[in-house]
């Protein structure tokens, strides 16, 4: 029987665009229908939302489904009340992110209202998944500390049984033809990661220049998704590789071509993420697909994917940039001596995750249905 779906993806970034497609490719049986709002505007959107889709969008919202899939950004209780019919089918929102672990920026004015916003989607939800431990863990911390810092009627431990039963199901991911990388006396290292502050541009700057200074032969690509405004550190990068003697830049810049950008990760040795924040790291996930060693920190979500051999530790700041630097020095030996070691991530594929996700979904429809609502 076909479940008529209604997705929802109330900012829908890269990596949420690449979970819903990957959902409607390998979910069979299921009849999608698709509201999503581009990722600009941030604030507005966020806040904005329910307001937007409840007004122009309201004749789609009231049709038949059998379930409401909603990312975390859906205004999910403003909707429901804006839309009563949505009340009576089951719901599942995913979490991409949250905003208690999500680094400011300078740009950004502090506010508590997207933790807030974030709290009561997932209060207002019947099913709550995570693309990771880090994300579900960070998350209900936060919402335990913003609680306890309020004044008065406070439903703390309702709030902490509420979402005591939410789960983690990553994102799935395409599996690759990762092809034989060619011997040589060089080691060639992938950075491709959105170009914005959260992924740590000046942790890249500081490795490359520790690079040069050690005199590493590393070819880097600084590659991945780019905006009108970018961190100053990508100019300096720039300029740090192209005066050294050696190191080299081969790729530098946005990939829009999708074979030219795979076969972009499919002819480096190493990824390398110095990130500030990932609540999953999809870019460093989809490079070990392509057959990339990752190089990555020991925080965030990368315990939960990667052994220690793969994750350099240390303060974040100068003491990761020397374990960083001694990995690549490492990964650049082993790769004269042909022994990169392999990565395994098969359980992150959508082949394994996919039923994952169809039965997370058949469980709310026969848990709705039990309700008798």
């Amino acid at each position: 029987m076909t479940t008529r779906i209604l997705a929802l993806s109330a900012y829908h970034a890269q990596s949420h665009a690449q979970w819903l497609s990957g959902l409607e490719r390998h979910i069979p049986g299921a009849d999608w229908t698709v509201l999503a709002l581009p990722p600009r505007h941030f604030s507005w959107r966020l806040r904005g939302n329910s307001l937007s889709w409840a007004m122009l969008e309201r004749e789609v919202l009231e049709g038949e489904y059998d379930l409401l899939l909603a990312t975390s950004m859906t205004d999910l209780s403003a909707l429901r009340g804006l839309v009563p019919a949505l009340t009576r089918i089951p719901n599942v929102v995913y979490f991409h992110e949250n905003q208690f672990a999500y680094p400011q920026s300078d740009r950004q004015l502090a506010s508590v209202e997207p933790q807030i916003l974030n709290l009561y989607t997932a209060v207002a939800a019947d099913k709550v998944l995570f693309n990771s431990h880090y994300n579900r863990d960070t998350f209900m911390a936060g919402c335990d500390s913003l609680l306890a810092r309020l004044p008065d009627y406070v439903p703390r431990e309702q709030v902490a049984e509420r979402l005591a039963g939410s789960e983690v199901l990553p994102v799935g991911i395409e599996p690759q033809s990762a092809s034989l990388r060619p011997p040589g006396e060089r080691l060639s290292v992938l950075w491709n990661h959105r170009w914005e502050y959260d992924k740590g541009p000046q942790r890249l700057l500081a490795l490359v220049e520790a690079c040069e200074a050690e005199g590493l032969p590393v070819d880097f690509s600084i590659v991945g998704q780019q905006f009108r405004r970018q961190p100053p550190e990508f100019k300096a990068v720039q300029q740090c590789i192209e005066r050294s003697q050696s190191l080299g830049l081969v790729n530098f810049g946005f990939v829009d071509d999708a074979e030219a950008y795979r076969r972009c990760l499919s002819q480096c040795d190493v990824v390398l993420s110095t990130a500030i924040h990932d609540f999953q790291g999809l870019a460093v996930l989809e490079a070990v697909a392509s057959g990339c060693v990752p190089v990555v920190p020991d925080r965030l979500c990368y315990g939960e994917w990667f052994g220690e051999q793969f994750r350099y530790c240390g303060q974040q700041g100068g003491g990761e940039t020397a374990s960083a630097l001694q990995m690549l020095s490492r990964r650049w030996q082993q790769k004269r001596r042909r022994t990169l070691p392999e990565c395994n991530i098969d359980g992150l594929y959508w082949e394994c995750l996919a039923p994952q996700y169809r039965s997370q979904f058949d469980r709310a429809l026969a848990e709705h249905k039990k309700s008798g609502r």
